[in-house]
């Protein structure tokens, strides 16, 4: 007896090939079968026809210390609304607040919440509209052995480390932040994730340190530091990056997507590696909003819906080193996101005010979260 069956879904599973008419059954919180037809014997069914069935979305970077951090927002209301199963936080908590985040939010948290731990002590302190101090402007605050300690302490927790770099996050600090983040990273045999906005310090000075398995977000981000240059040709740091393993995330937020970046990008067939919102307190109602709707703009761009859910299901999973996540193979984590894919007529905007029309939008319909089914609670 199965405790959940998804009856007559589009079943899309990049990590087996697989997209097809199926049903997908779940016991004890792991996938237990999936396939045509499959006998009626589960305690509860639901029918899903005419809907996607994917593996749980994983949205790689958001912001969840809700309460904690002026930037957070609620990890459970976000999901419910991104029909996502797990999120990785992208370093909203430093050394000095990672226990607060994990007692007073991931662990209350129906949803998964793992999380990059921020280089600074303090983490995002102040990131608001009218409040903005970078976290690693003072290198003061940006002690290596306090970060490792830490990390070692919440190793269950932590997948690698945060840094954010550039005149914003880092005012005069250069790329000091950087070469301290690897040196931690390196220690710890951990990835780092980078975030890169304005200058300086440049592009190249921040990818060029970038490892085989490190991370570098907002990758598709607008001039300046752009991954491409003015005549649309992507720059040989970037391309020699992802040679040598380093795996580029979109990280959306406010000010960090543009859709001439992205058609640049993909005209050369460059696409990410991951797709994510880095959805906080200054984009939740836009130009970000959720990790559908990030999603919903590449499928506006061309790329198909396979490749688009492969970059939020089985690849996330692999650039954070959760293999049993981002699948619907037999005895993975009971984990699945059924969507509806809508046609009309959706605005689209990035993060330097460009609007884009396109026919389709994906919406959550609900979850299955450790072989449970839990519809979305707020509709669309």
């Amino acid at each position: 007896m199965h405790d959940l069956i998804l009856k007559n879904g589009r079943v899309i599973d990049p990590s087996q090939g697989l997209d097809s008419i199926a049903d997908v059954a779940f016991a004890d919180g792991k996938v237990a079968a999936v396939g045509a037809s499959l006998p009626a014997d589960a305690r509860e069914i639901q029918d899903v026809s005419g809907r996607i069935v994917t593996p749980g979305l994983i949205d790689l970077h958001t912001h969840v210390y809700w309460g904690g951090t002026s930037i957070g927002v609620d990890p459970d209301a976000i999901a419910d609304q991104s029909g996502c199963t797990t999120l990785v936080d992208a370093g909203t908590a430093g050394a000095a607040n990672i226990l607060g985040f994990r007692r007073h939010v991931i662990e209350p948290a129906k949803t998964r919440v793992l999380a990059y731990l921020n280089l600074s002590f303090p983490g995002i302190f102040a990131f608001s509209k009218n409040v903005m101090v970078g976290e690693c402007s003072d290198l003061r605050l940006l002690d290596a052995r306090e970060c490792a300690r830490v990390v070692n302490e919440h190793r269950d927790l932590v997948l690698g480390i945060k840094v954010r770099v550039g005149a914003v996050a880092g005012g005069n600090s250069g790329i000091g932040p950087m070469e301290i983040a690897v040196e931690v990273a390196d220690q710890l045999q951990m990835p780092v994730m980078a975030h890169l906005d304005l200058p300086p310090p440049g592009r190249e000075d921040v990818v060029s340190r970038l490892r085989p398995g490190d991370v570098l977000t907002h990758c598709f981000r607008p001039f300046p530091n752009a991954p491409v240059g003015g005549t649309g040709r992507i720059h040989e740091d970037i391309l020699a990056a992802r040679q040598r393993g380093v795996f580029f995330d979109i990280g959306h937020g406010m000010g960090s997507f543009g859709f001439g970046t992205a058609r640049a990008m993909l005209s050369h067939g460059f696409l990410p590696d991951t797709i994510s919102s880095d959805v906080h307190s200054l984009c939740i109602d836009g130009p970000a909003y959720d990790l559908l709707v990030t999603m919903s703009k590449f499928l506006n761009l061309g790329v198909s819906l396979t490749e688009i859910i492969a970059r939020t299901t089985h690849l996330p999973a692999k650039v954070i080193g959760r293999s049993e996540l981002g699948t619907l193979t037999v005895g993975a984590t009971g984990d699945a996101s059924v969507l509806r894919l809508e046609s009309g007529e959706y605005e689209f905007e990035d993060s330097m005010g460009e609007l884009i029309t396109g026919p389709q939008r994906l919406f959550s319909l609900g979850r299955v979260m450790s072989g449970v089914w839990h519809p979305r609670a707020t509709k669309s």
